[in-house]
């Protein structure tokens, strides 16, 4: 499978955006997102790389995944961090390795780029994405994560 992995660009907005509410709604079922904030979003990502970063995966054409860098700061380190928000594949073209693809290229960029480390979510019942992670490298976290609304 000839796949392209590479950090978006601001004319990938208009096929990105389809593919992010798939994620959002689909994957995930959230409620549909604002489109026009949605779209600002990616925009943003694409022109204002202090704020955060994309990697998109293509094949034949059209984007089939991403993922989302966001960036903080580690006061115990005293450096800047990096947080994965978002890898997400297509189901169509799932298991052919693109998730593995995209995580290094997104790891490759924080090892690159000098941040302490990288960081990530997932739910609790994506076993696949566990999976994923485990295999490579990602070890669970000493810290507890919570939320509020």
């Amino acid at each position: 499978m000839n796949v392209t992995i590479r950090q978006a660009q601001l004319d990938d907005a208009k096929e990105l955006k389809p593919l992010m509410l798939q994620y959002i709604v689909d994957f995930y079922e959230q409620q549909d997102p604002n489109e026009e904030e949605l779209e600002k979003l990616i925009k943003r990502l694409a022109t204002e790389p202090e704020f955060g970063v994309q990697f998109v995966a293509e094949f034949d054409g059209s984007l089939v995944g991403f993922s989302t860098l966001y960036f903080g700061f580690s006061t115990l380190r005293v450096q800047k961090t990096a947080t994965m928000n978002d890898l997400f594949v297509t189901s169509r073209v799932r298991g052919e390795k693109i998730g593995e693809r995209l995580f290094t290229a997104t790891l490759d960029y924080v090892r690159d780029n000098g941040y302490a480390y990288m960081a990530w979510e997932t739910a609790t019942d994506n076993i696949v994405a566990q999976t994923l992670y485990e295999k490579m490298g990602g070890k669970k976290a000493d810290w507890l994560f919570y939320e509020i609304e």
